[in-house]
């Protein structure tokens, strides 16, 4: 039987370093190049076909009828290791009815693209679902992109914010002077964050913590874009108002409970220039019967009428600062002068001292130092510290005891470090390096009928003003408390080395 069919126009090359393979009409493989033999011995298969695509038969049909070439067909071929792709070009001679298929290994690109996909769909899903937005800003700050939580951030879908200016966006109190700011710092360093508060679409205030980022160009280093995370901190700065007042209760309810402690005292301290009054005013009465007969009585009513103006006062300044410690509110801060407030409160608890034959010995700083501080707050810890060194010297020398008086020391100075310092020392029983560790605790108390509030709200309010509140032992054997104020920045105090230390 005569073979009238036409030779293909294809030859394959052994020197070819990419698989290539002759085909028939229906797919079958003619012949196939050294280098498609040695990648099909490689993967351990058993025949040239199985490099072809799974659906070599339809493209080879469609190639021949459509008298196309098709390129960019993927092919999978398994591995005991790593898998391998092959990407085949299908080549038709009508004439012949035969097809060329030739490949290249093309593992490394679709394997990077596959993982690209992965990357994308991945980083798309945290986008979409992260509960912190995400932003995409121009420059002058107009929104390029957003993700899906601006609608519930912001109230504004992320078509609705591109090309928005953040200004029209955050709302709120000295936005523009923050936003301004941040630019400025992004455009020197690159990076920045910010508190806000803004409002949102619905009317409502929120806080938000923003970090961003600028991105530069490469050789100009000029700013190109902004990324920025906007995280909504509401919650949170709500829970630290909160705090703050119930700390501000707590404090205003420590310093009742101190005033009714000290309510002796304050009676003795408003009785002495009550009682004096009385005495200069039934004098005067006197001398004012005797004014017709003796004109230089009127001399004495003067001086009498001037020292009742005075014990008035002195009794009107006890019924202020009494007022001012029970004053509810935020803390007031200021610079005031620290041996003051040392003698007010020496002053205020003298009474309470003599009646237990406790000596209150001030030992004030000749440079008269100054801190930055609430005066009630630090009045209301110097007392508590007071107190507790009353106490504290009573238990050691017994209640019963008619022994000479005690002493505590209380002194204002200024160390080497610039560092100022109030120091209340007592003659009691002292304490362990375990007790001591133990006192500023909360709740933590060695009296029977104590909260054990006093040291550890005393320390909080200390640290509070910047400064630090511990404990040592004396040389007297008692306590030695210590609150230690840091200087300001770019303070210095100017003082001796003998107006550092406290008098022995």
């Amino acid at each position: 039987m005569n073979d009238f069919s036409t030779p293909s126009v294809f030859s394959l090359h052994d020197a070819d370093p990419q698989p290539g393979l002759i085909l028939d009409a229906t797919g079958s493989v003619l012949e196939g190049n050294l280098a498609s033999h040695h990648l099909c011995q490689n993967a351990n298969l058993t025949s040239l076909f199985h490099l072809l695509p799974i659906n070599v038969q339809a493209l080879v049909k469609s190639s021949l009828e459509q008298e196309r070439s098709i390129e960019n067909v993927e092919a999978r071929i398994p591995a005991d290791t790593t898998e391998r792709f092959l990407v085949w070009t299908f080549v038709p001679d009508i004439g012949s009815s035969t097809v060329l298929a030739r490949a290249r290994d093309a593992t490394d690109e679709i394997i990077n693209r596959e993982e690209a996909t992965r990357s994308n769909r991945l980083y798309r899903l945290i986008t979409e679902n992260t509960t912190d937005l995400i932003s995409r800003h121009a420059p002058d700050g107009r929104f390029i992109d957003a993700t899906p939580a601006s609608w519930r951030l912001l109230g504004y879908w992320p078509e609705e914010l591109r090309g928005k200016p953040l200004e029209e966006i955050f709302r709120g109190d000295q936005v523009v002077q923050k936003l301004a700011e941040t630019r400025n710092q992004l455009r020197d360093d690159g990076y920045a964050t910010m508190t806000l508060e803004i409002i949102h679409r619905d009317g409502s205030r929120r806080w938000f913590e923003i970090a961003s980022r600028a991105i530069r160009e490469t050789y100009t280093g000029a700013v190109i874009e902004v990324i920025s995370v906007s995280r909504d901190i509401t919650a949170r700065v709500e829970s630290e108002e909160n705090n703050r007042r119930l700390a501000d209760e707590l404090a205003h309810t420590a310093r009742l409970a101190t005033l009714g402690e000290l309510a002796s005292s304050i009676a003795h301290e408003m009785n002495q220039p009550l009682a004096t009054i009385v005495n200069f005013a039934s004098a005067s009465q006197r001398y004012l019967k005797s004014a017709r007969t003796n004109p230089e009585c009127l001399d004495r009513v003067d001086d009498g009428l001037q020292k009742i103006v005075h014990h008035a006062n002195r009794a009107s300044e006890v019924i202020k600062r009494l007022r001012a410690f029970l004053r509810k509110g935020q803390k007031r801060t200021a610079p005031i002068a620290l041996n003051e407030v040392v003698s007010n409160v020496a002053r205020l608890c003298q009474w309470e001292a003599e009646k237990n034959k406790v000596q209150i010995r001030e030992n004030l700083a000749c440079c008269a130092p100054v801190i930055t501080a609430d005066p009630v707050l630090l009045e209301q810890v110097l007392i508590n510290l007071i107190r507790n060194g009353i106490e504290a010297t009573v238990e050691a020398r017994g209640e019963d005891n008619p022994g000479p008086h005690s002493q505590i020391a209380i002194t204002t100075c200024i160390n080497d470090q610039n560092e100022t310092l109030i120091e209340v020392i007592d003659e009691g029983p002292g304490l362990d390096a375990q007790g001591i560790r133990q006192m500023f605790q909360p709740f933590y108390t060695s009296k029977p009928q104590g909260l054990g509030l006093g040291l550890s709200m005393s320390r909080s309010i200390i640290e509070g003003f910047g400064g630090f509140l511990d404990a040592r032992p004396a040389a007297t054997g008692g306590l030695s408390l210590i609150c230690r104020f840091p200087a300001s920045p770019g303070h210095k105090n100017r003082t001796s080395n003998t107006e550092m230390q406290p008098d022995e």
